[in-house]
Protein backbone atom coordinates (compact mmCIF):
# COMPACT_ATOMS: atom_id res chain seq x y z
CA UNK A 1 0.00 0.00 0.00
CA UNK A 2 3.09 2.61 -0.82
CA UNK A 3 0.50 4.71 -3.03
CA UNK A 4 -2.34 4.76 -0.60
CA UNK A 5 0.82 6.54 1.95
CA UNK A 6 2.08 8.43 -0.97
CA UNK A 7 -1.78 9.72 -1.31
CA UNK A 8 -2.21 11.08 1.65
CA UNK A 9 1.31 13.09 1.74
CA UNK A 10 0.30 14.67 -1.03
CA UNK A 11 -3.04 15.64 0.70
CA UNK A 12 -1.61 16.47 4.32
CA UNK A 13 0.58 19.09 2.12
CA UNK A 14 -1.82 20.50 0.94
CA UNK A 15 -2.76 22.07 4.56
CA UNK A 16 0.68 21.50 5.69
CA UNK A 17 2.93 24.44 3.86
CA UNK A 18 5.58 24.19 6.62
CA UNK A 19 6.66 21.38 5.89
CA UNK A 20 8.41 20.06 2.52
CA UNK A 21 6.56 17.40 0.96
CA UNK A 22 9.74 15.36 0.56
CA UNK A 23 9.10 15.04 4.80
CA UNK A 24 5.53 14.04 4.48
CA UNK A 25 6.31 11.35 2.12
CA UNK A 26 9.03 9.95 4.20
CA UNK A 27 6.91 10.28 7.23
CA UNK A 28 4.05 8.24 5.29
CA UNK A 29 7.00 5.83 5.09
CA UNK A 30 9.26 5.84 8.02
CA UNK A 31 8.30 2.53 10.12
CA UNK A 32 9.25 0.46 6.31
CA UNK A 33 12.21 2.86 6.34
CA UNK A 34 13.17 0.95 9.90
CA UNK A 35 11.86 -2.33 8.44
CA UNK A 36 14.63 -2.27 6.12
CA UNK A 37 17.65 -2.70 8.04
CA UNK A 38 16.25 -4.86 10.33
CA UNK A 39 14.91 -7.08 7.29
CA UNK A 40 18.38 -7.53 6.11
CA UNK A 41 19.27 -8.25 9.41
CA UNK A 42 17.03 -11.10 9.74
CA UNK A 43 15.28 -9.37 13.09
CA UNK A 44 12.13 -8.93 10.79
CA UNK A 45 11.01 -11.32 8.69
CA UNK A 46 8.43 -12.02 5.52
CA UNK A 47 7.04 -14.95 3.73
CA UNK A 48 4.37 -14.76 0.79
CA UNK A 49 4.24 -12.44 -2.32
CA UNK A 50 2.37 -10.52 -4.21
CA UNK A 51 -0.51 -7.81 -3.63
CA UNK A 52 -2.05 -8.45 -0.48
CA UNK A 53 -0.39 -12.15 -0.55
CA UNK A 54 2.81 -10.66 1.75
CA UNK A 55 2.58 -11.22 5.39
CA UNK A 56 5.38 -9.48 7.31
CA UNK A 57 6.83 -10.19 10.97
CA UNK A 58 7.79 -7.09 11.44
CA UNK A 59 7.27 -7.41 15.16
CA UNK A 60 9.33 -4.44 15.88
CA UNK A 61 8.79 -1.74 13.65
CA UNK A 62 5.11 -2.57 13.09
CA UNK A 63 4.29 -2.95 16.24
CA UNK A 64 1.53 -0.57 17.87
CA UNK A 65 4.35 0.69 20.12
CA UNK A 66 6.72 0.74 18.01
CA UNK A 67 5.17 2.64 15.64
CA UNK A 68 4.12 5.11 18.90
CA UNK A 69 7.10 5.57 19.63
CA UNK A 70 9.00 6.22 16.11
CA UNK A 71 5.94 8.68 16.10
CA UNK A 72 6.77 10.47 18.81
CA UNK A 73 10.68 10.53 18.30
CA UNK A 74 9.95 12.10 14.52
CA UNK A 75 7.79 14.14 15.63
CA UNK A 76 10.04 15.57 18.07
CA UNK A 77 12.93 15.65 15.73
CA UNK A 78 10.93 17.56 12.85
CA UNK A 79 8.56 20.05 16.15
CA UNK A 80 12.44 21.33 16.43
CA UNK A 81 13.00 22.06 12.43
CA UNK A 82 9.13 23.32 11.31
CA UNK A 83 8.03 24.19 14.55
CA UNK A 84 5.31 22.57 16.70
CA UNK A 85 2.50 21.92 14.06
CA UNK A 86 5.11 21.03 11.52
CA UNK A 87 6.25 18.24 14.09
CA UNK A 88 2.65 17.28 15.44
CA UNK A 89 2.09 16.94 11.40
CA UNK A 90 5.02 14.62 10.92
CA UNK A 91 4.47 12.15 14.00
CA UNK A 92 0.78 12.23 12.64
CA UNK A 93 1.64 10.86 9.55
CA UNK A 94 4.38 8.46 11.06
CA UNK A 95 1.13 6.51 12.66
CA UNK A 96 -1.06 7.17 9.99
CA UNK A 97 1.25 4.29 8.16
CA UNK A 98 0.60 2.23 11.33
CA UNK A 99 -3.52 2.79 10.77
CA UNK A 100 -3.44 2.25 7.39
CA UNK A 101 -1.79 -1.13 7.31
CA UNK A 102 -3.74 -2.17 10.21
CA UNK A 103 -6.77 -2.11 7.65
CA UNK A 104 -5.39 -3.74 4.57
CA UNK A 105 -2.81 -6.32 7.04
CA UNK A 106 -3.99 -9.96 7.99
CA UNK A 107 -3.54 -9.99 11.56
CA UNK A 108 0.08 -9.48 11.87
CA UNK A 109 1.05 -6.50 13.51
CA UNK A 110 1.79 -7.32 17.15
CA UNK A 111 0.88 -4.33 20.12
CA UNK A 112 4.09 -4.20 21.87
CA UNK A 113 7.34 -4.59 20.10
CA UNK A 114 8.98 -8.57 19.68
CA UNK A 115 5.70 -9.43 19.91
CA UNK A 116 6.49 -9.38 23.81
CA UNK A 117 3.88 -11.74 25.40
CA UNK A 118 2.39 -13.20 22.50
CA UNK A 119 -0.69 -10.66 22.76
CA UNK A 120 -2.98 -10.75 19.74
CA UNK A 121 -1.79 -9.79 16.52
CA UNK A 122 -3.67 -6.61 15.13
CA UNK A 123 -5.01 -6.80 11.15
CA UNK A 124 -8.55 -6.27 9.86
CA UNK A 125 -7.27 -8.06 6.24
CA UNK A 126 -8.46 -6.03 3.50
CA UNK A 127 -5.49 -7.08 1.57
CA UNK A 128 -7.69 -10.82 0.91
CA UNK A 129 -10.05 -8.46 -0.88
CA UNK A 130 -7.95 -7.08 -3.65
CA UNK A 131 -10.01 -5.09 -5.47
CA UNK A 132 -11.58 -3.64 -2.21
CA UNK A 133 -8.11 -2.60 -1.10
CA UNK A 134 -7.38 -1.39 -4.74
CA UNK A 135 -10.27 1.18 -4.44
CA UNK A 136 -9.22 2.54 -1.08
CA UNK A 137 -6.02 2.79 -2.32
CA UNK A 138 -6.41 4.69 -5.46
CA UNK A 139 -9.35 6.42 -3.45
CA UNK A 140 -6.41 7.78 -1.27
CA UNK A 141 -4.78 8.73 -4.35
CA UNK A 142 -7.39 10.48 -5.79
CA UNK A 143 -8.62 12.56 -3.00
CA UNK A 144 -4.59 13.22 -1.96
CA UNK A 145 -3.71 14.68 -5.71
CA UNK A 146 -7.15 17.16 -5.67
CA UNK A 147 -6.47 18.42 -2.72
CA UNK A 148 -2.68 18.99 -3.50
CA UNK A 149 -3.75 20.30 -6.85
CA UNK A 150 -6.01 22.58 -5.65
CA UNK A 151 -3.83 23.81 -2.63
CA UNK A 152 -1.24 24.36 -5.62
CA UNK A 153 -3.78 26.40 -8.14
CA UNK A 154 -5.37 28.16 -5.07
CA UNK A 155 -1.73 29.70 -3.24
CA UNK A 156 0.75 29.80 -6.73
CA UNK A 157 0.97 32.63 -8.89
CA UNK A 158 2.20 30.90 -11.55
CA UNK A 159 -0.83 28.77 -12.71
CA UNK A 160 1.36 27.05 -15.20
CA UNK A 161 3.60 25.57 -12.77
CA UNK A 162 0.66 24.79 -10.48
CA UNK A 163 -0.79 22.46 -13.35
CA UNK A 164 2.93 21.25 -13.81
CA UNK A 165 3.72 20.07 -10.59
CA UNK A 166 -0.02 18.52 -10.21
CA UNK A 167 0.50 16.47 -13.18
CA UNK A 168 3.83 15.54 -12.19
CA UNK A 169 2.31 14.27 -8.95
CA UNK A 170 -0.61 12.71 -10.09
CA UNK A 171 2.14 10.76 -12.61
CA UNK A 172 3.74 9.87 -9.52
CA UNK A 173 0.85 8.81 -7.48
CA UNK A 174 -0.20 6.41 -10.63
CA UNK A 175 3.36 4.83 -11.25
CA UNK A 176 3.23 3.78 -7.39
CA UNK A 177 -0.44 2.45 -7.18
CA UNK A 178 1.17 0.68 -10.89
CA UNK A 179 3.99 -0.37 -8.95
CA UNK A 180 1.78 -1.91 -5.75
CA UNK A 181 -0.19 -3.92 -7.90
CA UNK A 182 2.62 -5.28 -10.67
CA UNK A 183 1.98 -8.54 -9.04
CA UNK A 184 -1.81 -8.67 -8.73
Amino acid sequence: MFAGHFGLAAAVKSKSPEVPLWALVVSTQLLDVFFVPLFLLKVETTEGSGYGGLIIHADYTHSLVGALLLAVLAGLLSGRIWGKRGGRIVAALVFSHWLLDLIVHRADMPILPGNIGSLPLLGFGVWEHSYVSIALEAALIGTGLFLYTRSLLRTSKNKGWAIGSGTVMGILLVLSLVADLWSV
